[in-house]
């Protein structure tokens, strides 16, 4: 009777790609806690907490706040306390808000989308933009259009990202053309689902705008030095020395080596997405997870400010992860094992 022949188990789950992604996730858990660990003792061990201002306001009683650092576990040591906020987080629980006792992970949810819908919209438009022009630069060198772009490119790169805000509010109060602050218009829930996408996007206009200017030039400068980097380097030479269309030398040779350090740069963008985007959520009172977190620092509130650099480590691990499989993807010269 002839044996029936068991399947082997996918290739997929022993490949090279497979076991990378499973030790850098390892490496990435370990890295999460070194943070978590070190950024907890550092708010604890600074001066004050979220009780400071009520201890010296004379209508809250001695008992209230007694109540409140027993909720809060402010009685505990403090390594005692990390290891509650770690075995919590484990589970899915990231505490409550110090005043107010709201959970801190639907808080965060609630704003997160916000935030990664700015910041999101931000990177699309600055890579469209900052990429073709870095290029152009770099295929012009020298010539006046090349000169043109470094000056804007200089000019904005060293411009604060504040100054920036007060000016296109300033543009918007005094000409009406854009909404000053907020997110959506009074009359948001009576549009269609066309009308709310259209407005949301009115309201960003600026704020995207603010992120674009400031981003595009660093972006765009990066993207001409490599590519003249590149363009410098023998094979690039050699190919024009065998009669290539320079077209081809460019855009085909010599354009897909110098894009690869622009997907590592994409990666630790993607971790950035929740951070980069504080200064702008404030001077333009978006509700994103950015001027939530920045309040949360003035007002010491702990498992607020732990969630945010958990959720923004957490991204950059994974950004970083992702960038390693796109230069993989573009490039499979590279091995995975090397990039550790």
């Amino acid at each position: 009777m002839a044996t029936k022949e068991i399947s082997p188990v996918p290739s997929f789950f022993f490949n090279t790609t497979t076991a990378y992604i499973f030790k850098r996730l390892g490496q990435g858990a370990f890295v999460i806690f070194l943070v978590s660990l070190l950024s907890f003792f550092l708010l604890k061990l600074s001066p004050g907490d979220c009780l400071s201002d009520l201890r010296f306001d004379p209508s809250i009683t001695k008992e209230f706040i007694e109540s409140e650092e027993i909720r809060l576990g402010y009685d505990k040591p403090v390594y005692m306390q990390y290891f509650i906020w770690l075995s919590s987080a484990l589970r899915g629980n990231l505490g409550q808000t110090c005043q107010g006792s709201i959970p801190v992970l639907s808080l965060v949810g609630a704003r997160a989308g916000t935030t990664l819908m700015l910041s999101f919209a931000t990177i699309v438009i600055t890579w469209a933009i900052a990429i073709p022009v870095g290029i152009f630069a770099a295929v012009k060198q020298n010539t006046w259009g090349d000169r043109l772009v470094q000056v804007i490119s200089y000019f904005f790169q060293g411009f604060p990202s504040f100054v920036l805000a007060i000016l296109l509010l300033m543009l918007a109060q005094n000409t009406s053309l854009f909404p000053v602050g907020g997110l959506t218009s009074i009359d948001f829930s009576d549009l269609s689902w066309f009308g709310k996408v259209v407005d949301i996007g009115y309201h960003l206009f600026l704020p995207v705008l603010t992120l674009t200017i400031i981003s595009f030039a660093g972006l765009q400068r990066l993207m001409r030095g490599n590519l003249l980097d590149v363009m410098r380097q023998d094979y690039i030479k050699t190919a024009r020395a065998k009669g290539l269309p320079e077209n081809k030398v460019i855009y085909v040779h010599a354009l897909r080596n110098a894009f690869n350090p622009m997907v590592t740069l994409l990666g630790y963008e993607f971790g950035a997405l929740l951070s980069g985007s504080f200064i702008t959520e404030f001077f333009f009172s978006i509700p994103g997870l950015g001027r939530l977190l920045l309040e949360a620092v003035f007002q010491r509130d702990v498992s607020l400010v732990m969630a945010g650099l958990m959720i923004g480590t957490f991204m950059l691990v994974i950004g970083n992860i992702f960038a390693d499989l796109m230069l993989k993807l573009l490039d499979p010269r590279i091995k995975l094992e090397e990039m550790d």
